[in-house]
């Protein structure tokens, strides 16, 4: 049976009204996506932003510490410098002390040597006293700094003599080591 014209019209008005709710429905379905979208954007530069104050605030607190770790080392570097001159020092002044005593003991014992073995050989003492005593004073007179200078300059115009002496102190130092546990 032919449709009447009512059922066609019903027909397309119940289209019309289905497409207008399929627009309808696609449109809220666009505008709570776009929307989520939107929030979802904004979380992820709030979260950007509070990413990015903590790790300046981590920034911070590392300078921070490694500004205290540079200072106490600085500390322990000056004190370090100050006890090493310190010993230094006293060092020197033992040298010198020891160098004096020995001068005065080969000079003290030079008329002996005269006796025993010659004249020739007691002058020999006796200038041998007198050298260890003007280096003694030497030493005594000048700074720590100044020795320092005077033994690079030796190590400069003379490096095999300087290795030779240092070879034998290396050993008179073993032997008074080796000598002390016996």
């Amino acid at each position: 049976m032919p449709e009447s014209t009512t059922q066609k019209n019903t027909r397309s008005t119940k289209a019309t009204n289905d497409e207008s709710a399929s627009v309808d429905n696609k449109a809220e379905a666009r505008s709570k996506f776009t929307a989520a979208l939107d929030e979802a954007k904004a979380g992820v530069a709030a979260l950007s932003r509070e990413a990015h104050a903590q790790a300046d605030s981590f920034k911070e607190k590392a300078m921070n510490k490694q500004a205290g770790w540079q200072d106490d080392a600085k500390a322990y570097g000056e004190q370090a410098k100050a006890k090493a001159g310190d010993l230094a020092t006293q060092g020197k002044a033992k040298t010198s002390e020891a160098l004096s005593a020995l001068g005065k003991s080969v000079a003290d014992n030079a008329g002996m040597i005269d006796d025993k073995l010659g004249e020739k050989y007691g002058d020999y003492a006796r200038s041998a006293a007198r050298s260890i005593q003007e280096t003694a004073a030497k030493i005594d007179s000048k700074s720590v700094e100044e020795l320092g200078e005077d033994a690079k300059e030796f190590v400069r115009k003379s490096p095999g003599l300087a290795v030779g002496l240092a070879a034998v102190a290396g050993f008179l130092v073993a032997r008074m080591f080796k000598g002390s546990k016996d």
